[in-house]
């Protein structure tokens, strides 16, 4: 799943290189080619993540940076680019509330310099005060990519190892694997009355040869980014690659659809879920009942009309487009409102009983304080905020056996460039950095590596290098420079001033991938020892066949 398993190939993927605007501080903002695919199993592509915003809703996470205390050095330095309503999470972190964190890893090969993007977000999540969860993805391995359960052992301890070396604290976190997480595999079953194969076909064009295991893996996926939240809604992030985007999107809308209430705004008998939709016609109502309770306004009196508010609204709809509404907002409230003609408009929260049980919807209603009215299928209240009624809402369900789920949020890291050039791929060793590569292995690697430089050394004194499309500076604003931005952006300029040259940046580069894997495997060692104390079971595949 995109919040399990960035898989060995894709979490790796291409690198945004081909420079727009720099960050001098590491990392780039990535322009070039039309080519965006996002494929949870298979090759992902993003040539410009700016394409991401547009096609896909993910928001650029610069506009909620300076919500976040004490961002990671992957925030600062853009390599985490993007995000889905990470605010609940940031407001959580500020304000010292419960949230969580939970990603995981499809246990296919060796871990790599690609996952510890992954392994530093949970950690620095959990360093900030949320619950940590690192899964292993085994029922994904064994479905999509058809590993033994002895080679997805192998692998799960290698996973497990890393992410404990690189700081994950297992007694203030939990670590699990699919396979023997019933909680887990019991919301999946769940989740899966809500999902269907026409939406598994649309998202991650499955066919007629699709096996079910497969199929039953992407639910199970789902409750992995829903898990945290089995004893209590709370803020959750997932971070991932940008290619596990399809997971995320299907995790929210299964999260709505598990819901027994879903809260709206509503005009007379319309709903308004579109948020400029709603903003227009809230603006429009306050104008007609500004300063006179007797309209329609504190005291209940129902004789505006939606006809009243639409002639308001073609009287003054220069000046609510010149405001910044779109005329095709504009042209939809007017229609619902001339549709709804002679009804008596009110501003009012709505509760839609979905999936309530009898005694839910009962318990709401006793639970609304002030003015309501009770229909068959829905509860209007009169006196309560959106915010109200969707804290109402959500206790009233968890009291009466829902999960209440809240939308899960997700942040999305760029990928990192190979260290020959182009995609990183597992299938290429030199291409990556395993974790488990011998320090003089990774000194090679690096020093072999392509660069951003020109032909010659006076062509780069004279020209400067080209930072923005060299693997080797990714490095250090990806790993190397650590939370040192000075570091990284002395790195930036020297290279792109002409005075810094790869022979000798590259050979910085490998001496500090080789400190680093020579750290990072004594780290693994002393945590060998104590893996048989974890509450994670690293040897199943006595128990299955296959």
């Amino acid at each position: 799943m995109t919040a399990d398993s960035p898989d060995s190939d894709a979490a790796e993927g291409d690198a945004g290189s081909e420079g727009d605007a720099v960050r001098t501080d590491g990392g780039v903002d990535a322009e070039g080619a039309d080519d965006t695919t996002l494929d949870p199993w298979g090759s992902a592509t993003v040539s410009d993540y700016r394409k991401l915003f547009a096609e896909f809703g993910i928001e650029e996470f610069d506009e909620v940076l300076p919500e976040v205390p004490d961002p990671h050095y992957l925030m600062r330095r853009g390599v985490i680019f993007g995000h889905r309503d990470y605010r609940p999470v940031a407001r959580a972190m500020r304000e010292g509330e419960d949230f969580a964190a939970l990603s995981g890893f499809m246990p296919t090969g060796d871990p790599h310099i690609g996952h510890k993007l992954v392994f530093d977000e949970i950690i620095w999540h959990q360093q900030q005060g949320g619950d940590a969860y690192g899964l292993i993805a085994d029922l994904e391995a064994h479905s999509a990519r058809g590993l033994t359960w002895s080679e997805i052992d192998t692998h799960a301890r290698d996973y497990v190892l890393s992410l404990l070396a690189l700081g994950f604290d297992p007694e203030e976190g939990e670590l699990y694997r699919q396979s023997t997480n019933r909680d887990v595999q019991d919301m999946a079953f769940e989740l899966g009355v809500e999902a269907n194969f026409s939406e598994l076909q649309a998202i991650y064009d499955f066919d007629g040869e699709t096996d079910v295991s497969h199929m039953q893996s992407v639910v199970t996926q789902m409750a992995d980014i829903l898990y945290p939240q089995a004893d209590e809604p709370r803020p959750t992030v997932i971070p991932v690659g940008p290619d596990q985007d399809p997971h995320m999107r299907l995790a929210r809308d299964l999260a709505a659809r598990m819901r027994y209430f879903r809260v709206t705004e509503a005009f007379a008998g319309f709903e308004v879920d579109d948020e400029g939709e709603r903003a227009l016609l809230g603006e429009v109502y306050e104008s007609l009942t500004a300063g006179d309770g007797d309209a329609a306004g504190d005291d209940g009196d129902d004789t505006l009309r939606c006809e009243d508010a639409a002639e308001a609204l073609r009287a003054d709809r220069e000046a609510y487009e010149a405001a910044g509404y779109g005329g095709a907002t504009v042209e939809r409230v007017l229609e619902k409102l001339e549709n709804a003609g002679m009804e008596p408009i009110r501003r009012r929260t709505r509760f839609l009983g979905r999936n309530a049980t009898d005694a839910a919807f009962d318990a709401l209603v006793e639970a609304v304080d002030g003015e309501k009215r009770v229909y068959d299928e829905h509860v209007d209240a009169f006196e309560l905020t959106r915010e109200e009624a969707e804290d109402l809402a959500r206790e009233v369900e968890t009291d009466h056996g829902g999960y209440g789920f809240t939308a899960p949020s997700s942040i999305y890291h760029r990928f990192m460039t190979g260290l020959t050039g182009g995609k990183m791929s597992s299938s290429v060793p030199a291409s990556h950095i395993s974790l488990l590569d011998d320090p003089d292995e990774g000194y090679d690697k690096v020093k072999a590596a392509t660069t951003g430089g020109r032909e010659t050394a006076e062509k780069q004194r004279e020209l400067g290098g080209e930072a923005d499309e060299c693997p080797v500076y990714e490095l250090y604003a990806y790993l190397l420079a650590g939370d040192d931005d000075e570091f990284a952006t002395e790195v930036y300029e020297e290279c792109v001033g002409g005075e810094r040259l790869c022979g000798g940046c590259k050979e910085q580069a490998a001496e500090l991938m080789a400190e680093f894997l020579e750290d990072h495997q004594e780290k693994r060692e002393e945590w060998a020892d104590r893996l048989d104390d974890l509450d994670i079971d690293l040897d199943v595949a006595a128990d299955r066949r296959g």
